[in-house]
């Protein structure tokens, strides 16, 4: 059994999809990867997402501990968001869906028409 923050979870797989438990945060974490980003470049990589959710989603991946936020003393503020050294362990994981992925769409997907 594992506690973290009055949270109770079976195993490690069920703490790390509590983490990460939708594709908004998986993405963000995934742009991230690529290094430090700001809030407009995080929206512009996924147009699919909302600003309202980004903000969401970037608000509890901080909560978690799995990213950083930088606000630098500027007119006007800036602010810049990378992964955080146990954030950036999550390389391993979207590696291997990212693996899983190329071999699912070659053997299921649709064949590119030329």
């Amino acid at each position: 059994m594992i506690k973290i923050d009055e949270k109770e979870f079976h195993c490690p797989v069920e703490l790390t999809l509590d983490i990460i438990n939708d594709k908004s945060k998986i993405f963000i974490v995934y742009i991230l990867l690529g290094g430090q980003k700001r809030f407009k470049d995080i929206c512009e990589a996924f147009p699919q997402i909302t600003q309202k959710t980004v903000t969401q989603k970037l608000k509890e991946l901080e909560a978690s501990h799995i990213i950083e936020r930088t606000v630098f003393a500027e007119v006007p503020p800036r602010v810049e968001y990378a992964l955080s050294p146990i954030g950036r362990e999550l390389e391993k994981v979207l590696g291997s869906m990212h693996a899983f992925g190329e071999a699912y769409a070659a053997k299921y997907g649709c064949k590119k028409e030329h």
